[in-house]
């Protein structure tokens, strides 16, 4: 949970780098709250918190998912690549999991430096 309100709180924080783990542990709370979210929504009957949820956590979500991308040293503009039908999201998905690369122009590697 401390990864997700990390990543909240860099909220335009398109700079540095994030970890493998943080970049995983916001997308899994992420879905654990949408689908609780969307569990509400179909109570209700409507789609309204669903959307909103989703409208908010799109800034983060690009941040972070920039921040990742830094980590494999590769720019943040890469996520433009999910435009590219299923091929992108594949490719995304592997730059993703990748581990960290050394010191990098973004940054010092995260798994180096002190918390």
């Amino acid at each position: 949970m401390e990864y997700f309100i990390s990543a909240l709180k860099q909220y335009a924080t398109f700079e540095g780098r994030a970890r493998r783990k943080e970049y995983w542990m916001y997308f899994l709370f992420y879905m654990i709250f949408f689908f609780v979210v969307t569990i509400i929504d179909s109570v209700i009957g409507t789609a309204i918190l669903s959307l909103i949820y989703s409208l908010g956590m799109v800034i983060p979500s690009i941040s972070i998912a920039a921040r990742r991308l830094h980590d494999t040293d590769r720019s943040g503009w890469w996520q433009l690549i999910l435009f590219v039908p299923l091929i992108g999201t594949i490719v995304m998905l592997v730059f993703l999991v990748q581990d960290s690369k050394a010191d990098n122009e973004y940054g010092p590697n995260p798994k180096t430096v002190a918390v």
